[in-house]
């Protein structure tokens, strides 16, 4: 008999591997979360990515005013410019074209006493608080300025390229992978966590011989099984539909999604490990969020924020993974070179398992 069992307990599956099996199939029966992790940022992707395609630069607007002195003139030579659209409105119209920024700067120029053509100065008129203003105004010199026969004594030739890695999509696609990876973690774990809770399916886990680090770890190896295909929906569709290529190596691309994934699974746990109703957990999930939504650079740079809280954004756990993310997808960095974000979504994703461990309530 003793025989008999002990051959029964070898030839039954760990129950590590029974749980992670669990949570993957509750995963794919829930069709809103297949929905939200595969589809959601392929559709976000692709309205971004259209919206913020690469196109050429728009012409810089410039009036000059109708019944200026020289105006005829003023018009014919701003047309020479290619980055110029030249357009004669009256005073009025060219005020308000200027308020309502249709135009980017107003020219007005003065002659001579006695020679209706030869300029000997001209106004102009735009709004500095713009850049498109400051850039018009600096056109229509420089064009005015060759036209009238100022002397270059530099000889200057353009070499104008488009290097692929800094359009918009570029830096998009990875800023996509980290949200999803962030998003699936949390709300997939801590939704599942809640739930079984509610329906005290926790309670009845506690009571077997699992071990309790065993159930958490599940969600946590659940995570990572999909993440090859979480991760390759969201790269592939940039690759095949905008020609975002992955500079670095795919190993290096693997790693930082897996720490990532690990992380987030980790303070999904952290989260969800007293809530008792779906709604408490959902308020926490979005306090934990929000910032790293508002702050991370998902979609624009966050060097657009103050300088002095630049630490505290790149401590954020989504921070580094995006700049991880970028640094291997967009620059071809290597794991050394992205160090320190691998530090910090290192630190978050151990420091948040431990105190979930500690802290986790099972009924």
């Amino acid at each position: 008999m003793s025989e008999d069992r002990r051959n029964a307990r070898t030839s039954r599956p760990h129950p590590l591997v029974e749980l992670t099996r669990a949570r993957l199939l509750e995963f794919a029966r829930e069709p809103e979360a297949v929905f939200w992790v595969f589809i959601f940022p392929v559709l976000l992707a692709l309205a971004l990515g259209i919206a913020f395609r690469t196109k050429p630069p728009e012409k810089l607007r410039a009036a000059v005013e109708v019944g200026t002195p020289g105006g005829p003139r003023l018009v014919e030579m701003l047309r020479t410019s290619p980055d110029l659209t030249v357009v004669d409105l009256g005073p009025a119209e060219a005020a308000q074209a200027l308020r309502t920024a249709r135009v980017d700067v107003v020219v007005e120029g003065t002659t001579t006493v006695g020679d209706g053509d030869g300029l000997v100065s001209v106004t102009y008129r735009y709004d500095t608080a713009r850049a498109e203003g400051r850039a018009a105004r600096l056109a229509v010199d420089d064009t005015l300025q060759r036209a009238l026969g100022r002397p270059d004594r530099l000889k200057v030739r353009e070499e104008r390229v488009a290097q692929p890695g800094n359009r918009y999509i570029d830096f998009l696609i990875p800023g996509l992978v980290g949200l999803n990876l962030m998003g699936s973690g949390m709300w997939g774990l801590g939704f599942a966590v809640v739930q079984a809770r509610t329906r005290k399916l926790l309670k009845r886990f506690a009571a077997t011989p699992m071990r309790r680090s065993h159930y958490l770890l599940s969600f946590m190896l659940s995570r990572l099984v999909g993440l090859v295909l979480e991760v390759a929906v969201v790269v592939g569709f940039g690759w095949l539909l905008f020609g975002v290529a992955v500079r670095g190596s795919l190993l290096a691309l693997t790693f930082v999604s897996l720490l990532g994934a690990l992380t987030f699974a980790g303070l999904g746990l952290l989260v969800a490990a007293r809530p008792r109703t779906i709604e408490g957990v959902s308020g926490w999930m979005n306090f934990v969020q929000l910032p790293m939504w508002l702050f991370s650079g998902t979609f624009f740079s966050y060097e657009r924020f103050p300088a002095v809280v630049q630490p505290a954004i790149r401590a954020l756990p989504l921070t580094a993974l995006n700049d991880a993310l970028r640094g291997v997808i967009n620059e071809g960095a290597s794991l050394a070179a992205c160090w320190p974000a691998l530090l910090v979504m290192a630190a978050w994703g151990a420091v948040s398992f431990v105190i979930a461990l500690r802290l986790f309530r099972w009924q």
